[in-house]
């Protein structure tokens, strides 16, 4: 392969990188770079081959992990990411058989429904936010400290 059918596969890729911005194809640009320069310095075709698949793997393995984490460190969270793990406050009898539930987060209204489907949860209850299931909260009922030394000492 010549030189210049690597600077097109260069070129494609780190158009197809701007296009994107996605880190899909920035490693196999740093490949066909390795393997323009191997061309360049008369290299045959199985050693710039071989570059080309070697410094793609190298830098897909060893660098995409931490230009990724670089990448998304200013990612916000979305509501839903947010809220699990959160307490909630049941406005309404949380109960799975009726379907019928819900709770107050920061002051809004969520529908909710129970981890554990025979598991009724009164009004009042202050409950932890499992996971969000379409526009539900997947709650269960949080422990206080004081009914974990009950239970303990029981």
């Amino acid at each position: 392969m010549n030189a210049v059918c690597w600077l097109i596969a260069l070129v494609i890729l780190l158009v197809i990188e701007a296009a994107t911005l996605g880190l899909t194809t920035i490693w196999f640009a740093g490949g066909a770079l390795i393997a323009l320069i191997a061309s360049m310095v008369g290299a045959n075709f199985w050693v710039q081959m071989g570059c080309f698949i070697l410094v793609s793997l190298i830098l897909l393995i060893f660098t995409r992990p931490a230009a990724v984490r670089y990448m998304n460190k200013d990612t916000l969270k979305t509501n839903v990411e947010g809220v699990v793990g959160m307490e909630a406050v049941v406005t309404e009898d949380i109960d799975n058989l009726l379907g019928t539930g819900k709770t107050s987060l920061n002051g809004n209204p969520w529908t909710a429904r129970s981890e554990t489907a025979d598991i009724r949860i009164a009004a009042g209850t202050t409950v932890e936010v499992i996971r969000v299931e379409g526009v539900k909260l997947i709650v269960k009922e949080k422990v206080s400290d004081k009914s974990k030394e009950v239970k303990e000492n029981g």
